[in-house]
């Protein structure tokens, strides 16, 4: 697992270097939207494999471990793909630079990066950033299959489709937040990406707030696709500003951001599982006199308020978030320097 999450800063770091400052932010939205994607397509190819298994003889129990080498030699593949059919920058290899005299990045500076990485303050807001965007749509994409069931009385398959859905918007939502990122650019400079970035961050931040407070399934469903699209629309706004934090140490700072997803689903995970957790107790000691069933369904519905709850709670800590990513500021010298860089594009 940790050699896949290296695999997307690597993507990260890549397109920034591959692509010109008018685009970067629509590339690495795009590149990253697919990898999420890839979660999607996951969720629905890997039973299908694992019944093609089945087909064949093998147990049940086993099928999904034989699935999994299926899903390691697709990963294998590509990575030879990418070796074979990929370059270091838009004008060569590293090593066909170095012969013709081109410049190269210098490894000193490099080495230095990640020590001014870790010390600018912005690289750290962006953690917080991403992981209310990218975390929170792991935790939401993970909880909300018994949230739609337990709160909507719809049937497990049902809402299984429905959050296949919601991943499946990573085919452009994410693009779309770096595209909007780049314009915003384009026309306000590195402060316009931030301000699009905070505007993105509170739209999430209060859709989900409306989510968590809706009783209908139809309006309920509007909101979690507005959700969904807000999401990732912030995921790929939040890397359309990182490559300009510090260009000396962009693999650093996009590692430490894609480690903010990790992190804030961790935490947003830990936070709904505590609310539900206690609310299922709380209701277990109040209906303890009645019937198993009766038990289960106070338990599902006690769960189900937790987690809505915890939505709504998770809402306001976005739009916090989004307020203090208000804090990204750029230097003078970091603008025009990023203006020169887009008149050349």
């Amino acid at each position: 697992m940790g050699f896949i999450g290296a695999s997307f800063v690597i993507t990260q770091v890549h397109t920034s270097l591959m692509f010109a400052p008018n685009v970067v932010g629509t590339a690495n939205a795009t590149s990253a939207g697919w990898g999420n994607m890839g979660g999607g397509a996951n969720r629905l190819g890997m039973p299908l494999i694992a019944a093609a298994i089945v087909g064949f003889g093998v147990a049940e129990t086993e099928a999904w471990r034989y699935s999994m080498i299926f899903a390691g030699l697709v990963c294998f593949s590509m990575g030879i793909i990418y070796f074979f059919f990929t370059r270091d920058t838009p004008e060569g290899n590293f090593k066909e630079l170095k012969e013709s005299g081109k410049r190269i990045p210098s490894t000193k500076k490099d080495k230095a990066g990640f020590l001014d990485a870790v010390k600018d303050y912005r690289v750290w807001i962006l953690f917080i950033v991403y992981g209310v965007c990218f975390g929170i749509e792991l935790t939401v994409y993970g909880t909300m299959d018994s949230y739609l069931e337990n709160t909507f009385n719809i049937e497990r398959i049902t809402a299984g489709n429905i959050v296949l859905t919601f991943a499946l918007m990573n085919l452009f939502a994410r693009t779309l937040g770096g595209f909007f990122g780049d314009k915003s650019g384009e026309k306000g400079g590195l402060k316009g990406r931030v301000l699009f970035l905070t505007f993105i961050l509170i739209t999430e931040g209060v859709i989900l707030s409306l989510f968590a407070s809706s009783a209908n399934l139809v309006i309920g469903i509007m909101f979690l696709i507005a959700f969904s699209l807000a999401v990732q629309m912030a995921e790929g706004a939040t890397f359309a500003v990182v490559p300009f934090i510090n260009r000396k140490a962009i693999g650093s700072i996009s590692g430490i951001v894609g480690a903010g997803g990790n992190v804030g689903a961790f935490l947003a995970a830990l936070l709904l599982k505590y609310k539900a957790v206690a609310a299922e107790e709380a209701a277990i000691a109040a209906n303890s006199r009645l019937g198993e069933e009766a038990i289960l369904a106070a338990r599902q519905a006690a769960a189900s308020s937790a987690v809505g709850s915890g939505y709504l709670l998770i809402g306001f800590i976005i739009i916090t978030a989004g307020v203090v990513s208000l804090a990204i500021r750029f230097s003078a010298e970091d603008e025009k320097v990023a203006a020169v860089e887009l008149q050349k594009a």
